[in-house]
């Protein structure tokens, strides 16, 4: 039977010198671990510091969405079940995917795989800022057009530079609520990785193909290899680090008419001209507070040619 320590070290009973060599080692160890900012509460303060850090938005100047800009990918809101709110995909990380090497001082960094969720919150960080990336070979610059392969990955730094990536599901591999096909970010880009824009309406799907895309307006983001477009469900709540987010996974939802539900249609959301710290979300938000008594602010729409009128 081991031997219960009932009195403190400065009590000279039993064995006490090894109880002050072991409480001296365990002092050393912790100092030398603060040192080196490797105690839990010093990684989660640098994960949250970079993660969560101020990003800028791409500013659209025509309006048309183009290879190399950094977005945010924000879900309108609604289901069939009933409106919510809108949700920009982000990423999921905890301490298990923060990577750094000590020994030579450099700047941590995510590493996959990791999850993805909806959240609320529409400020553009490091969590849900994505750079419109080429599979083909095209370079920056050249505008994105409907039913073009192209990738979404995080930024530069901290984010790793991760890729969005998906496959079709099996029993082990699957979302944890829905157990629908998983989205999640890895760091190799391969087939898994490539999307494409589809337009939202499918009566007018076919006349838009090879059409350029247009930014903060609803569309449709197809899986290249599943034919599985993404999805934001509101039904079902994941627990994160950051707080409560919805479920994100690649499965197209079809209403009575064949036509793809609010789940599935997406914005991808440029930073405004006119204020170019904020989203065009964050500033259609200020606007409704200072004109709810007022007329009421142009909202973002479904097509272009509502944004026109």
């Amino acid at each position: 039977m081991a031997t219960v320590r009932t009195y403190s070290p400065s009590v000279r009973v039993g064995n006490w010198r090894e109880d002050v060599s072991l409480d001296e080692d365990s002092l050393k160890d912790f100092l030398h671990r603060k040192e080196r900012g490797e105690l839990t509460l010093q990684k989660t303060t640098v994960l949250r510091q970079n993660i969560l850090k101020p990003m800028k938005l791409s500013v659209s100047r025509d309006g048309f969405l183009r290879f190399g800009d950094t977005i945010m990918l924000v879900n309108s809101g609604g289901t069939s079940l009933g409106p919510h709110d809108p949700c920009s995909l982000s990423i999921i990380a905890d301490l298990s995917n923060m990577s750094s090497h000590p020994q030579t001082n450099s700047d941590p960094y995510l590493q996959g795989p990791c999850q993805v969720g909806g959240a609320n919150s529409l400020k553009p960080c490091a969590r849900n800022a994505f750079v419109i990336t080429s599979v083909d070979g095209t370079p920056d610059g050249d505008i994105l057009r409907y039913d073009q392969s192209f990738g979404l990955r995080t930024t530069a730094g901290f984010g790793g530079e991760l890729y969005l990536a998906s496959d079709h599901r099996t029993f082990q591999k699957c979302a944890k609520k829905s157990r629908l096909q998983e989205v999640s970010l890895v760091e190799q880009c391969d087939f898994r990785c490539w999307w494409r824009v589809v337009y939202f309406d499918p009566q007018e799907r076919l006349e838009h193909e090879g059409y350029p895309v247009q930014v903060n307006c609803k569309v449709l983001i197809s899986h290249c290899k599943t034919n599985q477009c993404l999805a934001a469900l509101a039904n079902h709540v994941l627990w994160t680090p950051f707080g409560k987010e919805y479920e994100l996974t690649a499965h197209t939802f079809l209403d009575s008419h064949k036509a793809e539900q609010d789940s599935n249609h997406w914005l991808f959301v440029t930073a405004d001209p006119g204020h170019e710290g904020q989203s065009v979300l964050q500033q259609q938000q200020v606007s409704t507070i200072t004109n709810e008594n007022g007329s009421h602010p142009k909202a973002i729409t479904d097509t272009p040619e509502e944004s026109e009128r």
